[in-house]
């Protein structure tokens, strides 16, 4: 996926009541902008962060700008949540998940549960469907071991319930974080952030859903799918 147009580098001032973001520009400028994050972002909020910025001029937009990259641990790392879908969708193309790879159908946002959404449906006539339920990545405490959640998701939990319905129902059903940064071989489910999610992922896999990791290269230009990366089920905590 190409920024275009290219992103715009700031300075970040603070993160704050979870949309909005001050920083300054190069050209030392103030702005305030939106935050595609809703989440707890720890350790991705730092005052004086080099930080990379979306420029939209659409009329209707009350801010201009939009925060979608951090370097934080010497690294780049990507907070906008809207984009792993995208992410998603650009690596089964690519068959860069192999167990997801070569279905004739890529459909999204379909209904499926207690009136929830799937992110991707995959469909093919030799291969059936798979519910595709994707999640953004970027919290990290140890060198290495990215982990989800940063926060308590109940409609996470829910969502993990709901597959391992479908895959009692006979189908198939599969988690893909996406890892919007490139420091990571691994991943852990944070048992002591949700507990609750901890104990809804071990059921969920252990009724039969499916549960991916890719790790993803960032630059100012771009945010590529790279890799494959394992989960660390000895790792789940609060169970």
């Amino acid at each position: 996926m190409i920024f275009d147009p290219p992103l715009v580098p700031a300075t970040l001032i603070r993160r704050y009541k979870r949309f909005l973001f001050d920083a300054v520009l190069e050209d030392g400028r103030a702005i305030t902008g939106f935050c595609p994050n809703t989440g707890s972002m720890r350790g991705l909020t730092e005052p004086g962060s080099r930080i990379w910025l979306s420029q939209h001029n659409a009329p209707n937009r009350k801010y201009a700008h939009a925060f979608e990259l951090i370097e934080a641990d010497r690294t780049i790392v990507g907070v906008n949540t809207a984009l792993p879908n995208r992410l998603a969708e650009e690596a089964i193309l690519a068959g860069l998940v192999p167990a997801l790879a070569g279905f004739a159908v890529m459909k999204r946002e379909r209904r499926y549960g207690r009136n929830s959404r799937i992110d991707i449906l995959l469909e093919d006539p030799t291969k059936g469907s798979v519910y595709v339920e994707v999640k953004n990545v970027h919290f990290t405490r140890t060198p290495g071991l990215a982990e989800f959640p940063d926060s308590v998701t109940t409609r996470g939990a829910k969502h993990l319930d709901e597959m391992g319905d479908l895959v009692e129902a006979g189908l198939r059903a599969a988690m893909l974080f996406i890892i919007q940064r490139a420091d990571c071989t691994h991943l852990k489910i944070c048992g002591d952030l949700d507990p609750g999610y901890a104990r809804a992922f071990s059921r969920a896999i252990g009724r039969g859903v499916e549960a991916y990791a890719l790790a993803c290269t960032l630059t100012p230009s771009k945010i590529a799918p790279e890799r494959l990366i394992r989960i660390d089920e000895a790792g789940v905590g609060g169970l």
